[in-house]
């Protein structure tokens, strides 16, 4: 039980001890914030003063004079025109050598070539070796691709014509056994139905004609001319035998002789049947047959050709498609050796321009790699960049209540906190469309990059020093204004008091503004005076029921603001003897000071002259 309590307590002060830690942050941060709203008011104060301002009493003469119109914002130096040196080797490259920074590039060096970067190439070159035997290799195989090609062109050519010809010589064969007419009628009926069966009537029809000149026509006479002699040969023995018997019937002849004319009857006989045999087995076999396979012949020399043509253009197609393949890895392979011939070419970046060498990283906020000797930075990384210090620019942020008024060639004045007593002139180059992204600390707050150039050669500006900018948008002359915490907004109007007993609040019509004064286009005279600390509040004037309703503010708040943290400092003094007491009470002191900052904190706010700046733009 005893251990138990000493733990609790151990924590309760542990606890406490953090607790006093946060009271005096607390204290500390309005004692900060108290400080910074009076140097501002003073600040503000001592900046809205001129010549017709008064400090003392806090009111300033409406003055007549010129306004000059301009916004002014800071930005950073840089030149207009830069080379930025990349490294152009694939993956991962260390930084072997880099001279140092501030090096400055003359024309000479250029000239000559000088290195300024050496990246490690030593892998590159383990490679280049294997690069060339595969190229070789690539190169050998496309040469015999080719010559492979250009055989089967030639090859192709000869199996074509080979085929060709087989079917002229089939046609020739057909046109030689029937004739030409005849042959050309049957290839006809061949192609109009391949199907159909020859008409060998009327192709017989054609060969008949003793013009017609064909093998048929000749085979076709023979046989007719063998019947006719069998026939003659017939009858003359049929008339000899007629003769040799009427003599042997009166004994002239022998009967020998008589059965030799017989028998010669008898061969001419079987001569004369024997030919309208044969003729008949032309007409019926012999020459269908023979027309057939002619004709066979020559429609299968016609397939043949067909396929023939076929298999040629496959095989020329396969060749085609060796010849590019092996073409495609030759070209292939002689594009990887000058890449990597490229890419050691790359490790060495010589000087391209005449300038200041600048290392990437050092005008980089956060950078993923500092520029160093042994670095490791991967392709497309920035390394060096050269600007050309004969034109330099400021690059500022544009509050986008002014980037309107902003156009290119608008004069400006730069001054650099280097050099403070000397300013320069410049004018407007570019302003960006789109405002830049946000900020993740004030995300509400849209600026715009604008570019302002310099004019002049300048070797005393430094790429990175801090130059402030003031661009004059518009110069008005012979006209009154004021201070711009003069004027307040009042039920959408614009209000100045004009001093007097007590002050009066008059209307007013504004026009141009720039950071400290506004133009007054009617409601004041020249010499009147206007209170330069207006009342705060920019809301509708209450009514007499609502002020009556409402407690009136404490007059004293701002002093028992001012006394705040001496009874705080004292009772955090207090604080460790009551701790020993009682661990639990910081708690409601802690609330207390908390309550406390409350009305301090309501305190803080300045005059909201920046409403009015955004009414005023708008």
């Amino acid at each position: 039980m005893m251990k138990d309590k000493r733990i609790q307590k151990r924590s309760n002060k542990a606890g406490g001890k953090l607790r006093l830690v946060r009271r005096l942050l607390l204290i500390l941060i309005f004692v900060a914030v108290v400080a910074a709203i009076g140097i501002f008011g003073f600040l503000r104060q001592r900046k809205s003063g001129s010549d017709n301002s008064d400090p003392s009493t806090g009111l300033f003469a409406v003055k007549r004079g010129d306004l000059i119109i301009s916004v002014t914002e800071s930005g950073s130096i840089k030149a207009v025109k830069t080379v930025d040196i990349k490294s152009e080797v694939e993956g991962q490259a260390s930084i072997v050598n880099i001279v140092p920074e501030g090096t400055f590039i003359t024309p000479e060096d250029v000239n000559d070539g000088k290195v300024l970067v050496e990246l490690d190439s030593s892998k590159l070159e383990e490679q280049l070796s294997q690069r060339e035997i595969e190229l070789t290799s690539a190169e050998a195989a496309y040469a015999d691709a080719n010559e492979s090609y250009l055989i089967q062109v030639k090859q192709n050519e000869s199996d074509i014509t080979a085929a060709e010809l087989k079917v002229r010589f089939a046609l020739m064969d057909l046109q030689k056994y029937l004739g030409e007419t005849a042959a050309q009628k049957a290839v006809d009926e061949a192609n109009a139905d391949p199907n159909s069966h020859t008409d060998m009537a009327s192709l017989l029809e054609y060969v008949e004609d003793p013009n017609s000149g064909s093998e048929a026509s000749q085979k076709l006479r023979e046989l007719t001319g063998n019947i006719t002699l069998a026939q003659e040969n017939l009858e003359k023995a049929i008339y000899t035998v007629s003769w040799s018997e009427r003599l042997f019937e009166r004994q002239y002849v022998a009967e020998t002789e008589l059965r030799k004319d017989k028998l010669e009857k008898k061969r001419f006989e079987i001569e004369e049947e024997k030919a309208e045999i044969a003729l008949k087995l032309f007409e019926l076999y012999e020459f269908p047959k023979q027309v057939e396979q002619l004709l066979s012949d020559y429609n299968e020399a016609g397939r043949e050709l067909e396929r023939t043509q076929a298999r040629a253009r496959a095989q020329l197609a396969q060749a085609q498609a060796k010849l590019a393949s092996a073409r495609s890895t030759f070209q292939m392979q002689k594009q990887r050796l000058e890449k990597l011939h490229k890419q050691i070419e790359a490790c060495t970046i010589r000087a391209p321009a005449v300038g200041q060498v600048v290392y990437w990283s050092s005008t980089q906020r956060w950078v993923r790699t500092k520029i160093e000797q042994g670095a490791q930075v991967p392709e497309g990384y920035k390394i060096i960049t050269i600007p050309d210090a004969s034109e330099m620019k400021v690059e500022v942020k544009i509050h986008e209540t002014w980037i309107d008024r902003i156009e290119p060639n608008q004069p400006a004045e730069i001054t650099v906190e280097a050099f403070p007593d000397k300013t320069f002139t410049g004018r407007v180059l570019k302003k960006a469309p789109l405002a830049d992204a946000e900020d993740w600390l004030n995300p509400d707050l849209k600026v715009y990059a604008t570019d302002v150039g310099i004019d002049g050669t300048h070797d005393a500006l430094k790429t990175g020093m801090t130059g402030k900018v003031t661009v004059i948008i518009n110069e008005l002359h012979d006209v009154l204004y004021v201070p711009i915490q003069s004027v307040v907004t009042v039920e959408d109007k614009k209000i100045c008091y004009v001093a007097g007993s007590p002050a009066q609040k008059r209307e007013v019509e504004t026009g141009l503004f720039n950071d400290n004064f506004v133009e007054i286009k009617s409601g004041l005279a020249e010499g009147e005076k206007v209170l330069l600390n207006p009342p705060k509040w920019t809301e509708p004037e209450k009514t007499e029921k609502q002020a009556e309703t409402e407690p009136e503010p404490a007059e004293t708040e701002p002093e028992q603001t001012e006394t705040e943290p001496e009874p705080a400092k004292k009772q955090v003094e207090a604080e460790p003897e009551a701790m020993k007491e009682q661990e639990a009470e910081p708690e409601p002191a802690e609330e207390q000071a908390e309550t406390e900052q409350e009305p301090a904190d309501e305190q803080e706010e300045p005059p909201e002259t920046a409403a009015l700046v955004d009414e005023l733009a708008g």
